[in-house]
């Protein structure tokens, strides 16, 4: 019996000493003189993040030899790369990313295996037999997405909307760092959330504080927005899900009615309201076409469609950026290769062709905009006298407008998210040379509320933070042959009424023209 015990205790301890040093590692400098030791938290390619008793250090592996049963293979090394969040961003956009990223750098992608919601990709270089990296992307939901990086089984998350204060703390407590700093996010491709109902609905139109109230279950029939006389079916994404909290965020109130059916995915809810007459959704407008999106208009101003061009812009008021969030550790060079190929211009056709917005900076000439100035006449406020409005026209005349607007947030003159990605955009275009332009206006606008003249001195303000923060953002230099000026023209030119807040949120802009 003593003989079993001993044995059963040697073979205990055994087990312990190999879990203990399953992960144990010891590099060594080339000359002998340097080891640290510690536990392998990752392996880049190129570096080694090791847990040890000075905290997690990272350590170049060119200049060590690594020691222990978790040093990884250096001949054949296999970057993972997992993905989690948007099912849309992971089942259609980064998939299409990752394919154009494939045939740019000369490398195959593998057809995806792997469960329902989790489909792994391997890229391979034609002249080596183990892939190069592996690429898992799991399609679950925003929320998931930033859980599964606080549990380090994602390394990147992909976001439907803006990241939440309580996934804040959970990803700083994690030790990921604060993933609203700069290069932390960024946005990969636009969406918009559109009310969408069936081609046989008569409704061509609809408020959004109409269609606040009708997910309040506070209009419950068609014939209150010129229908027909039947209930109003209501459909959503998922409870959870992002575009379901940004819908949230934009539109409802946190309590709205409990008959809605729910959806997993946007492109069912948008089959189920196609075939029915009498339903009505909020679906992703990248999934919206086999049913009819209806324009959002109000008491004053034109109806706005989700366009390529009113998405870019802003204009559209519920615009839904699509985000990648990385954590505060490097990513294997594979990795920050494919990232960097998802803001070129190389991906932007490739972002068009999978149904979504792309980022390309646009050129819209202000004879294209008649509707906004004839707006600017029959809606500015009474305050707004002739002259202004002639100032402004004749400031823009020999302008074009770029897709690039830039707002703010709620209470704040911090740019809002989107708008800090535009910042960077615009740096770049002007620090590479794409953006060949001789001058470049950054105009502002404000919503009404308040005395003409003070909202002049507020969008003049508003325009000097914009153009200060895109010069900030320039790295090097720019062609001093490029004029910079700004203007500010209050409330002159509103997208909408001033009678909600997404519309005074969609007046509150600064817009950039070139020449």
């Amino acid at each position: 019996m003593k003989i079993l015990r001993a044995a059963q205790a040697a073979l205990l301890a055994l087990f312990s000493a190999q879990v203990a040093t399953a992960q144990d590692i010891t590099l060594t400098s080339h000359d002998g003189k340097v080891e640290v030791v510690g536990t392998l938290l990752g392996y880049d390619g190129e570096f080694y993040r090791v847990d040890t008793q000075f905290g997690e250090l990272t350590i170049d592996g060119s200049g060590v030899t690594c020691d222990g049963p978790a040093c990884p293979n250096l001949t054949d090394f296999v970057a993972e790369i997992r993905f989690s969040g948007s099912s849309v961003m992971a089942e259609t956009l980064l998939p299409a990313l990752a394919q154009g990223f494939a045939a740019q750098e000369g490398l195959i992608l593998s057809q995806p295996e792997g469960a329902e919601t989790q489909h792994v990709y391997a890229l391979h270089h034609p002249d080596r037999q183990a892939p190069l990296a592996r690429l898992t992307f799991h399609a679950a939901d925003t929320a998931r997405g930033f859980a599964d990086l606080a549990e380090n089984s994602a390394d990147i998350v992909l976001a439907q909307r803006e990241i939440r204060p309580d996934e804040m703390e959970l990803t700083r407590d994690a030790g990921l760092g604060n993933l609203t700093q700069a290069r932390r996010s960024r946005v990969v491709a636009l969406d918009a959330m559109v009310p969408v109902v069936s081609a046989d609905n008569p409704v061509r139109q609809i408020s959004p504080a109409d269609l606040a109230k009708v997910f309040a279950a506070e209009v419950i029939n068609w014939t209150d927005l010129g229908g027909p006389d039947a209930p109003i079916s209501l459909h959503l994404p998922q409870a959870g899900s992002g575009l379901a909290q940004a819908v949230e965020d934009l539109l409802l109130a946190p309590a709205h009615s409990a008959d809605i059916t729910r959806h997993v995915r946007s492109s069912d809810l948008v089959r189920t309201v196609s075939s029915d007459p009498f339903a009505i959704g909020i679906a992703s407008l990248a999934e919206a076409d086999d049913a009819r999106a209806l324009p959002l208009t109000g008491g004053c101003g034109h109806a706005l469609s989700a366009t390529r061009q009113s998405v870019k812009t802003e204009d559209y008021p519920l615009t839904s950026p699509l985000f990648i969030y990385l954590p505060q550790r490097r990513l294997p060079r594979i990795a920050r290769q494919f990232l960097a190929y998802t803001q070129s211009d190389a991906a932007q056709p490739v972002i068009r062709r999978a149904g979504f917005v792309d980022q390309s900076p646009e050129m819209i000439h202000v004879g294209l905009q008649g509707d906004r100035l004839a707006n600017a006449i029959t809606t500015g406020g009474s305050e707004v006298g002739l002259e202004e409005l002639q100032r402004m026209i004749e400031t823009l005349r020999p302008l074009s407008r770029l897709s690039l607007s830039f707002r703010f947030e709620a209470g704040s003159s911090r740019p809002d998210a989107q708008s800090r990605s535009n910042i960077l955009q615009l740096a770049q275009a002007l620090e590479s040379g794409t953006l060949d332009v001789q001058q470049l206006t950054f105009a502002g606008f404000s919503d009404g509320e308040g005395a003409a003249s003070a909202n002049a001195r507020i969008a003049l303000q508003r325009a000097k933070t914009v153009r200060n923060a895109v010069l900030a953002a320039i790295e090097t230099s720019i062609p001093d042959s490029i004029e910079i000026t700004v203007e500010g023209f209050g409330e002159a030119m509103p997208m909408a009424c001033d009678d909600t807040e997404w519309g005074r949120k969609v007046n509150r802009r600064v817009e950039v023209w070139v020449r």
